[in-house]
């Protein structure tokens, strides 16, 4: 579940090799490793993922970031996720490929099939052209006679109008509102992702992890399918729900804002189309269908600091590293969801070591991230709901038991006076679920509670004792990452 920014070169296309004469089947290479698999998720930026669950549970997905986060949110909640081995370790083989070397066997005596193959073969590229020109003339000579038989179109096909809601005729509307992020930090480093426009001020939404590198200082700029690039500066940042707001310096007076859709009403099957910069390849539109929602992932951009969680929604559409903080659009146009991470299944291919596509897409439910959006414009800081108590982030398939002690030892598992404390929830409590929501481990409590804004109402049903009980809790407020 990454999605990834860095950027990295594409390698070119290899060329085809020769066609082989008379070649023998080379025996299949002894000894071969089979890559392992990773873990459940990374961002599409192809970074290791945090807390790989174990096989066959309903614990969340996790999934790497594009970018370095340059801050972690409060201990005591959440608390961080355990560390794990990086994504993509994978066993080491010798092999054929792309990259292999072709060795071509020795020539037999006498004229060989190989030469004959090859005569053939230009034979027919001659022959085709030569019939092409042969048939354009002939066909000519009998449009200039007055009993042609020959069927003429009644255009040239410059003119073509797409239907607006064809794909193409989504994907005209929306990429003049796509940016292609690049973020580099004070050390050199950068990375890139994309974004779109939010507003007619100059404000451009993307991920955290896609421009957390340029956060202290470091330079930013967006670049339109036009061409037309813009320095920018990031005005706000949440890491826990990897949303970020940028401002474009001297911002064109023609923006378009990309119509947000509700992401509440999208149903597994509807069509998405996905826009991006793939491996730094921008501009880039895929499609694909909702595969399904409230996803629990909880993802990292692989620097050591604190995880992002979500209630994804999930689509095959292809996203890869670069993808991150681009639009998940509906058949209509609207965004329903940014991109933000992908399951993979270990290191990318071209030697890059980053995971590309294998039809697992995560994005952020655009009801979330525009309420999120609005609050980093407003004051620049994120705002969380909280129960106001910690949670393990263990690997559990039972619910999320509330910590029976306090983050590191520093904080009351149980914050007195907070929602969950007026509620009577206490320490070792099992939370089972929240609403109508399975709740089957701490991230996936801390994804579905961040769906919702301080204030709300919910009911949370956990088990003591052997008991299970049902109860109401007002959901509290914490301001900021730290």
């Amino acid at each position: 579940m990454s999605t990834e920014n860095e950027g990295t070169a594409v390698p070119p296309a290899p060329s085809a090799p020769p066609v082989p004469v008379d070649a023998p089947a080379a025996p299949a290479p002894e000894g071969q490793a089979s890559p392992g698999p990773g873990p459940y998720g990374q961002d599409s930026q192809g970074r290791p993922a945090p807390g790989q669950p174990a096989p066959g549970r309903g614990a969340p997905g996790d999934a790497a970031h594009h970018g370095v986060s340059s801050s972690a949110p409060d201990p005591s909640w959440p608390p961080p996720p355990p560390p794990t081995s990086p994504y993509g370790d994978g066993g080491s083989g010798s092999g054929g490929g792309w990259g292999s070397s072709y060795q071509q066997p020795a020539p037999k005596s006498g004229r060989g099939r190989g030469g004959l193959v090859a005569a053939l073969l230009v034979a027919a590229l001659v022959a085709g052209g030569l019939g092409g020109g042969l048939g354009y003339t002939l066909a000519k000579n009998n449009d200039d006679s007055s009993g042609s038989t020959t069927v003429s179109a009644s255009s040239s096909g410059g003119d073509v109008k797409r239907d607006p809601g064809t794909v193409a005729g989504v994907a005209a509307r929306a990429l003049p509102s796509t940016v292609t992020i690049e973020a580099e930090s004070n050390s050199g480093e950068g990375g890139t992702g994309t974004g779109f426009v939010f507003d007619k001020q100059g404000h451009i939404v993307t991920n955290n992890h896609v421009v957390a590198g340029a956060v202290d200082g470091g330079k930013l700029t967006a670049t339109f399918p036009s061409g037309k690039k813009y320095d920018a500066q990031v005005v706000g940042h949440a890491q826990g729900y990897d949303v970020a707001v940028i401002k474009l310096k001297d911002a064109p007076s023609d923006l378009k804002p990309l119509t947000l859709g509700d992401s509440d009403k999208v149903a597994v099957g509807d069509a998405t189309i996905a826009i991006g910069a793939p491996f730094g390849l921008s501009d880039t539109v895929t499609t694909g269908i909702i595969s399904a929602k409230n996803r629990p992932v909880a993802s990292s951009d692989g620097s050591g600091s604190q995880a992002s969680y979500m209630s994804a929604l999930q689509t095959d559409a292809s996203i890869n590293p670069g993808n991150s903080g681009g639009p998940l659009l509906d058949a209509q146009g609207n965004v329903i969801g940014i991109n933000s991470a992908i399951q993979s299944t270990g290191n990318g291919g071209f030697g890059t070591g980053q995971s590309g596509s294998i039809g697992l897409g995560f994005a952020i439910p655009i009801n979330q991230a525009e309420y999120v959006a609005q609050e980093l414009i407003k004051t620049g800081k994120p705002v969380y709901a909280k129960i106001g108590a910690s949670v393990s982030l263990e690997e559990s398939s039972g619910g999320a038991q509330i910590s029976k002690e306090g983050a590191g030892g520093a904080a009351a598992p149980v914050e007195p006076g907070g929602p969950a404390a007026k509620a009577g929830l206490k320490p070792g409590d099992v939370i089972t679920k929240l609403d109508d929501r399975v709740i089957d481990s701490g991230p996936t409590l801390i994804g579905e509670i961040w769906t919702h804004k301080p204030g709300d109402k919910v009911t949370i049903t956990y088990e003591r004792d052997g008991k299970q009980h049902t109860v109401e809790v007002t959901l509290g407020s914490r301001v900021g990452d730290n």
